[in-house]
Order: C-alpha cells, then sequence, then structure tokens
C-alpha cells in the first residue's frame, strides 16, 4: 500500500522540497512553496521490465515514416511538419483571450473525424453558442464533454474510441491519486504523465491548452513540456487582429516554421500571403515610410517600418518603439551619430512596425535606418524600394540568411529595388528586381537619397 505525505512544491519552477522556505533554491522565486499531498511508492527497487529488449546497431534500425492526420488548417500543418501525428501529444499555450480555445474548436468542427473535445472551464451551451458564431457546417462527430475529473475523462474516452481528443485546459484536471487542489504541480505532473500514456498506448493525438504565467511560460513544471512532443506558443497583440502560431518543440519537424491567422468575428482566418495584408497601400509618399524582407523561421514576410523623428520638446529624447527591441533600437540610433555623423542625440525618435508583429530579425536594422534617416531629414523612400541588411557596431552594413528567399519574395510582390550588404553570396541568376548592394551606411544614403 503506498503512503501518503506531504511535500513543498514551487509554483514556478516544480522544485520539491522536504519543508518549507521562503525563497526556491533552483529559480530563485519568493513565497512559491505550497504543501501538496503525494503519493510516496515503495521504497523497493522495481523491477525490470517483462518484455525482452535487445541491443542494436542504429544502422540496422529501419526507419518508418509516422502517418500523420492532415487538418482542415494549412498555417497548422505547416507548424506541426505536416499533420498531426498518431499518438502525438500536443501542448499548446498562449496569453488569455488569444484564440487557442477557438483554434481548436474550429479544428474539431471542420475535421472529418470524431473528435472528443473535453472542456473544464466552458458549458456545453456556451461551447455550442461559439460553435454556432464561427461555422454553419459543423461535424456531427464532434463530442462535447464538461468535466474535470482525469479518471472520468479517460474511461468517456476509451468508451468513446476518437480519432483524436483536445483537452481545454490541463489545469483545470484533477486526479483521484493526488489530494491537491487542480493547477498544482503535482496534479499537472499526474495528469499529463496520464494522458500522454493513454495517446501512445491507443495512438490516438491529444491536444492541450495550457495557461502561462505572467512571465509568459506555460503555468506548472517545467518537465511538462518535456513529457509532450509538441509544444506551440500562440501569440499576438489583443489589441490587433494578427496571431503568429510558433512550434518550440516539434519532435516530428521543424521548429522554423510559423502560422500567421487573422482574428475576425467568425473565428480565426488563415492568412496566405501576409506581406500583401500587413504593407499599407500609399495614397502619397510620406517621409519615415519603409519595408523591409524579413523572416518568420523559413516564412519570408514583408514588414513596414514607420519613423518619427522630431525636436526634443522636453528637453531629454525620448525613444519609443512598438514590435521592436527598444535597446537594439538604442544601439542603432548611437552608430548612426558616432560612426556617421547624424545628430540624433538631442532629438525624439519613436517606431513602429505595423499590424501589431513582433520580431527580433537583425535583417530590419536597415530599414529601421532608412525610415529614421527619411524622417530626420524629411524626405520619402519611394514605395517601390524594400530593405534586408543587418548594422554593425562600426557602421558596416552586414550580410543576413536567406538573402535569396528574401530578393524572391520581394520580386514576387512587385518591388523594383532591393537594398542588401555587398558581403551577401548571391547567386547569379537573372531577378527581376535591381539588387542594390551597400557596405557601409555613408554610403547606404548617398544611394537611397
Amino acid at each position: 500500500m503506498a503512503k501518503l505525505k506531504t511535500a513543498y512544491f514551487c509554483q514556478s519552477c516544480g522544485t520539491q522540497y522536504s519543508q518549507w522556505m521562503g525563497q526556491c533554491k533552483n529559480c530563485g522565486e519568493w513565497n512559491t512553496l505550497v504543501e501538496e499531498v503525494v503519493e510516496k511508492t515503495s521504497s523497493k527497487t522495481p523491477p525490470f521490465s517483462k518484455t525482452k529488449q535487445h541491443v542494436i546497431n542504429i544502422v540496422e534500425v529501419e526507419t518508418i515514416e509516422e502517418p500523420r492526420i492532415k487538418t482542415p488548417s494549412e498555417e497548422l500543418n505547416r507548424v506541426l511538419g505536416g499533420g498531426i501525428v498518431l499518438g502525438s501529444v500536443t501542448l499548446i499555450g498562449g496569453e488569455p483571450g488569444i484564440g487557442k480555445s477557438t483554434l481548436l474548436l474550429q479544428l474539431a468542427l471542420k475535421m472529418k473525424k470524431k473528435v472528443f473535445y473535453v472542456s473544464g472551464e466552458e458549458s456545453a451551451s456556451q461551447i455550442k453558442m461559439r460553435a454556432d458564431r464561427l461555422t454553419d457546417v459543423q461535424n456531427p462527430n464532434c463530442f462535447l464533454y464538461t468535466e474535470t475529473s482525469l479518471e472520468k475523462i479517460l474511461h468517456e474516452s476509451k468508451k468513446l474510441e476518437p480519432d483524436f481528443v483536445i483537452i481545454d485546459s490541463i489545469q483545470t484536471l484533477q486526479s483521484q491519486l493526488i489530494e491537491s487542489s487542480p493547477g498544482t504541480v503535482s496534479q499537472i505532473r499526474e495528469c499529463s504523465n496520464e494522458i500522454i500514456k493513454y495517446a501512445k498506448e491507443n495512438n490516438v493525438p491529444v491536444f492541450l491548452v495550457g495557461h502561462i504565467t505572467k512571465d509568459g511560460q506555460i503555468a506548472g513544471p517545467k518537465v511538462l513540456e518535456h513529457m509532450v512532443d509538441v509544444v506551440l506558443n500562440f501569440d499576438g497583440d489583443r489589441n490587433h487582429l494578427f496571431r503568429l502560431l510558433r512550434a518550440n518543440k516539434n519532435r516530428f519537424g521543424s521548429t522554423a516554421e510559423i502560422g500567421i491567422y487573422e482574428m475576425v468575428s467568425q473565428g480565426l482566418k488563415e492568412i496566405k500571403n501576409p506581406s500583401e495584408i500587413l504593407i499599407t497601400k500609399k495614397f502619397e509618399e510620406l517621409s519615415g515610410n519603409s519595408v523591409a524582407v524579413t523572416l518568420e523561421g523559413n516564412r519570408p514576410m514583408l514588414l513596414e517600418i514607420q519613423a518619427l523623428v522630431s525636436t526634443a520638446v522636453y528637453g531629454t529624447p525620448q525613444r519609443s518603439c512598438t514590435g521592436f527591441d527598444a535597446k537594439r533600437l538604442n544601439m542603432l540610433l548611437a552608430v548612426l551619430e558616432k560612426r556617421a555623423g547624424f545628430q540624433l542625440g538631442s532629438k525624439d525618435v519613436f517606431l513602429n512596425i505595423t499590424g501589431g508583429i513582433k520580431t527580433d530579425d537583425p535583417a530590419l536594422d536597415l530599414a529601421v535606418i532608412a525610415s529614421i534617416l527619411s524622417s530626420n531629414e524629411d524626405i520619402a523612400i519611394s514605395e517601390h524600394f524594400c530593405f534586408a541588411g543587418e548594422i554593425g557596431l562600426s557602421g558596416e552594413i552586414r550580410p543576413v540568411a536567406q538573402v535569396e528567399q528574401r530578393i524572391t519574395e520581394a520580386e514576387k510582390l512587385g518591388y523594383e529595388k532591393i537594398f542588401v550588404s555587398n558581403l551577401n553570396k548571391i547567386p547569379k541568376r537573372k531577378y527581376g528586381i535591381k539588387i542594390e548592394e551597400v557596405s557601409k551606411i555613408e554610403d547606404f544614403h548617398e544611394r537611397l537619397f
């Protein structure tokens, strides 16, 4: 008979302690240790598995292609690496109200499979109301179950034998084997372990919705992310329409792909070509606007960069940016003043990436510099120009990765000229866009204006 004893768990990182203390020694957080009742297994050494395993040379192992379920969402297929692998467990996290439940409910309604949708946060009538708003055509094989007991959920799932399971969310589940509240470290660990065991034994793919903390990390023990096969992050600004789906971990594909959605009244709409939507069709040329060719994973996109440079009214110059790293903006302004001789130390600089997109691609540097110089001199940049280059601390323009993909994307969207570093190794072939190679900021300024 297993004994029950109490232990103290850090609610931030999941570290276990035998007694309470004010600060967690592992993560350094204060007042995060909570007492929980845990199950203590027998101290005897567990026997070896009865299944006989043999040592095998790696060259003799036969590779088997994992069967995948194609979803109705091409963006989700792209991020997952081609579809949902049978028996896989996928964890999707994001801010409250960002669209996690909406994405998975749309998936359940449009898939031509038997779907078991478990919700511990909403009633069946609430889910039905949202389903009616999202789509007119609904999956007759989508079954709802509003329950938080793990044992009841697994019992109903084994009885229903679905092709696909969605659980919203893992923090609401509670196992009878653990005497603690839902959402605690031990509950999440136990429930996740049982769900993964069910998915592997029955070859059924499972999607788990995970809450996040105020720091942006998925709530619960870090081991949760290690246990599952795929970890997706759904992010974006709720004040804007665009949502980005990224893979932080994927055992069955690349983590370099992203999916882009737009939040509309009917739910989440896939964005096939984000560049056409993110670029404003200007009726008149204005100073301070430029277009950057960036990469999100392996996907090229064009973003509009807006800058406003004005004389500081209140003495101390302001530095403000949206969607761009503020420290990198300060670095670029220092390079402009120290290396290129532009006097910007007494001026306010405001920078914005339109559409609510946030990116840390260093290839945006050249477009940021172009927008700042354009606004400072009040000279508009042609709307047929675009930029892809990184700025070094000595004022040189450095090469960027996958420059050919960036050039091809700009060419496809009808741009006439792209500014890149002269150090980029560009394949020699005929392009439908003029490639302007520059080496330093002074050289770039002369050719641009």
